[in-house]
Parts: structure tokens; sequence; C-alpha cells
């Protein structure tokens, strides 16, 4: 569902320029598999924020959703840095046009920059946990617990899941798979592997036993 929508599971979704443009783009340069997923990471990263009485800025949270996996797109993606970087490089370029605070642009940057970095992202700013903790959710089931049923039932409805457990780990390798090299020491390893016969992920220790040091 692509339509624009003013709430659900009582969060209001951002409608300012800033909001509604960085949707376009999405739907532009994405597909409705991505939209979808980028709409219930915001409004299971705001639930959470609501469940926590955490404050954040709304409008933030929610550029930094839409973005966060653009990366993974061939109008985004460059041929060398991992998508997160490239996502988080192209919401800063975009926010700057809107003449936003240098403080808001690396908000933004380090929240979708670092939404895949277990154990660093979730005690960042409120902004960059919220989404981190949204992206866990809706990708691996994470605080599923905390989610009642009515929120749940209401959210999926508006942005279906549309078989996402078969289909999120083809598309996440889709954005990478010309520059698996940059899935090193994260995450997104695990997709080359699972999607990559005998893949030959590089290895930390190799790197410094094969270093130029002499000892």
């Amino acid at each position: 569902m692509t339509a624009k929508l003013k709430s659900a599971a009582g969060i209001i979704i951002p409608d300012s320029t800033i909001a509604e443009q960085a949707r376009e783009l999405l739907l532009e340069h994405g597909n409705e598999f991505l939209y979808n997923h980028s709409m219930r990471v915001f409004l299971f990263s705001s639930l959470n924020a609501k469940r926590k009485e955490i404050s954040y800025d709304s409008e933030l949270l929610y550029v930094s959703s839409l973005f966060h996996d653009l990366g993974l797109t061939a109008h985004y993606s460059s041929p060398d840095l991992r998508f997160e970087v490239d996502g988080a490089n192209a919401a800063r370029d975009f926010l700057k046009g809107h003449g936003l605070p240098e403080k808001s642009l690396q908000l933004v940057w380090d929240t979708i920059a670092l939404h895949t970095t277990i154990g660093i992202a979730e005690h960042k700013e409120a902004e960059v946990a919220l989404m981190y903790s949204g992206v866990g959710l809706d990708v691996m089931g994470e605080g599923y617990e905390h989610l009642s049923e009515a929120d749940r039932e209401e959210i999926v409805g508006f942005f279906p899941r549309t078989d996402f457990k078969k289909k999120i780990i083809p598309a996440f390798f889709s954005g990478f798979e010309h520059k698996t090299e940059t899935t090193f020491g994260n995450i997104k390893a695990d997709v080359c592997a699972f999607m990559i016969p005998n893949f030959q992920r590089k290895n930390f220790c190799d790197c410094i036993l094969h270093s130029p040091w002499a000892e």
C-alpha cells in the first residue's frame, strides 16, 4: 500500500514537505516491498519510543526510516561503500538541500549508517537507538512480545509483510552482491554466506597474521 496515511497504531505519520519528499524518493527509487518495510520500521520505532517514554524527533526518525535501505537501490548504490553509508550519504545530501542544521544532518547520518551495527547503535542518541530497535523488530522479531496484537495487525494491514522472511535476504543481497567485500566485519556477511555457495569471508585474524609487519 503506497497511499498516503495520516496515522497508524496511534502514531502520527509526519506530513511535512521534507517528509513527503522523502516518501516520494523511496517510492521512485525503491519498490513497494522496501516501502512497506521502511514504514513498519518507523511505526515500530515510534511505538517503542511511546512504550519507553522516550522523546525523539519524529520527522528525523521518519526520514531516517525511509532512507535506511535506499543504499540497496541502483540509484543510490556506490561501487565500494557499505550500503548503510550510501543511504546515510543520500539522506544527508537530501536534508542539506532543505537547510537543516549540521547537528540534524549528523544525527540522521548516524541513524542510518549504524542501523545494522549491533552493540553500538542501541547506546547512541534516541533516534539512532529507536530506528535500530524498529529494524530489529521487523527483520528479526526483537521485542515482538512488546507489540500488541492490535497494533501488529493494524500496521501489517496497512503495510503488508508479503512473504517478508523469504524475500528480505535476497533483497539485501541484491544491493551489495557487486561489492561483497563491504560486508567484512558486519552482519551482512551472513547474507553473502547464505546466498553464495562456498563464500569465503575475509577473516580478521588472517589480516593480523598476514600484515606487512615482521612480528
